[in-house]
């Protein structure tokens, strides 16, 4: 019988003799040296028509558009993130903050940009600033260390 030394030696020197063998069959298709400068010439800029705040909606109606637009985002994080965040506070909020919100989740048009200010991961700007900001960087930190894996189930709607 063979030592536990003696077969790590023999099949170490197995796998080196197939080495050559096995490195022969795999593609060597890697770039190698410097990475080409991007001019980012292929991108096109596509200008998105400004935000307008909603006027002449009911509170009512507010909430339940924002409720809508927290679970359908454009990024699961942040889809996860505000569709939880939205369930604990948008029937608390005054009009005030629903139009913070409103203006939160909508003006932006970059996803991650509201992901990115919300973890904190980036400095917030002056607009964007304010009471709602702050609840939901808070919501964010998730100290009771809630299991958010998933947007809520809809059911909390009827309640």
């Amino acid at each position: 019988m063979l030592s536990s030394v003696a077969v790590k030696t023999l099949v170490n020197r197995v796998c080196l003799s197939l080495r050559p063998a096995v490195t022969g069959l795999m593609s060597a298709r890697g770039y190698r040296g410097e990475a080409p400068e991007d001019t980012k010439g292929d991108l096109i800029d596509i200008p998105l028509p400004p935000w307008e705040e909603k006027t002449g909606e009911s509170i009512n109606i507010k909430r339940r558009r924002l409720l809508y637009e927290s679970r359908k985002r454009g990024m699961l994080e942040n889809c996860i993130l505000l569709s939880h965040f939205a369930k604990r506070y948008l029937d608390t909020m005054s009009e005030t903050q629903l139009r913070q919100y409103d203006r939160l989740i909508n003006e932006p048009t970059n996803d991650w940009d509201i992901y990115y200010w919300a973890t904190e991961a980036l400095p917030t700007p002056e607009p964007y600033e304010g009471e709602i900001m702050d609840m939901l960087k808070e919501y964010t930190k998730n100290r009771d260390q809630e299991q958010r894996l998933d947007a809520p189930n809809l059911e909390y709607l009827d309640k």
